[in-house]
């Protein structure tokens, strides 16, 4: 098995501006928000983003101006309201959006980890949303029964950031104790072409072989794995912390204007060199105060 355990910066340095990037996580669990900040660092701009409910790694790149086209079923903060950044982006025209339903990007990862050329469906079949979005959905008929259904391209990214649990150096990724249905991190991350994961924790590597019912992610579709304990926050890692409402609570209200956005990001992302330096930033008695059980 190849070592594939990498910092941060090394993980993250062939993303370049220009690409396509898939981004993990679920509403507010697991985001790969410690990636994103340091792509943020170093200026990456210009970015395709395809996610299927992505939350704060979208947004904080949005507040970085980093994104030009957004992909995906949702953009917003869940139970925090309306994703501050990624609308400004897209009411001044910075972003060019296009929707598609949950099962619809479903499809298409779908499509993209079985390497086809497209995904049948008739999920939206009808719709404005493929009726105002014609280069993604096109009309075909079923080659057994004539029946109308729409195709969808695969869902391609030049790279896909992805934050889980644990993982051992050779990039084997696992679940902590059983998986959580709400989920298709799995999914995206086998329809990666270049696949980097941040973990909460690196395993040694026997670990990995007494459970392997629980690896999620084997390490052969892996680039990089890295060791970044508190990857999501400020969003939860099931069964390890919760999300940080305080902090949340604060991003959203800071970022309703761009200056607000901007100071954010530098207090959070830019004033901070490394990852290790985001955390010490929020300091260790915060993050316990979010531990699974801390208030039990």
């Amino acid at each position: 098995m190849k070592r594939k355990l990498r910092a941060l910066s090394d993980a993250l340095a062939p993303v370049q501006s220009g690409h396509t990037i898939a981004l993990g996580g679920a509403l507010l669990r697991r985001q790969p928000n410690a990636a994103v900040r340091e792509l943020i660092r170093r200026g990456v701009s210009d970015l395709t983003v395809l996610g299927w409910v992505p939350t704060t790694s979208l947004d904080l790149l949005c507040a970085a101006g980093a994104v030009s086209r957004y992909e995906g079923a949702y953009a917003g903060m869940f139970s925090f309201g309306l994703a501050p950044n990624f609308r400004r982006e897209v009411e001044q025209g910075h972003i060019d959006v296009r929707d598609f339903s949950e099962s619809t990007m479903v499809g298409r990862f779908r499509a993209a980890s079985a390497g086809l050329p497209f995904f049948p469906t008739r999920a939206l079949m009808g719709s404005d949303v493929s009726r105002l979005n014609p280069e993604q959905f096109k009309d075909i008929a079923c080659p057994f029964t004539g029946a109308k259904l729409q195709a969808v391209p695969p869902a391609e990214a030049d790279f896909t950031l992805i934050h889980g649990y644990a993982a051992d150096e050779n990039g084997n990724v696992q679940w902590p104790v059983v998986r959580d249905s709400d989920d298709i991190d799995q999914l995206i991350a086998s329809a990666a072409k270049r696949l980097i994961v941040t973990v909460e924790r690196i395993v040694p590597t026997e670990q990995i072989l007494n459970t392997p019912a629980l690896t999620y992610i084997p390490g052969e579709w892996v680039e990089s794995v890295v060791e970044a304990p508190y990857g999501a926050h400020p969003v939860a890692c099931d069964t390890v912390y919760d999300e940080d409402e305080a902090h949340l609570r604060d991003y959203v209200a800071r970022c309703k204007t761009k200056e607000g956005a901007s100071s954010y990001l530098r207090e959070f992302t830019l004033e901070r060199p490394t990852h290790d330096a985001y955390v010490d930033y929020v300091g260790a008695a915060n993050l316990r105060a979010l531990h699974v059980g801390a208030h039990a």
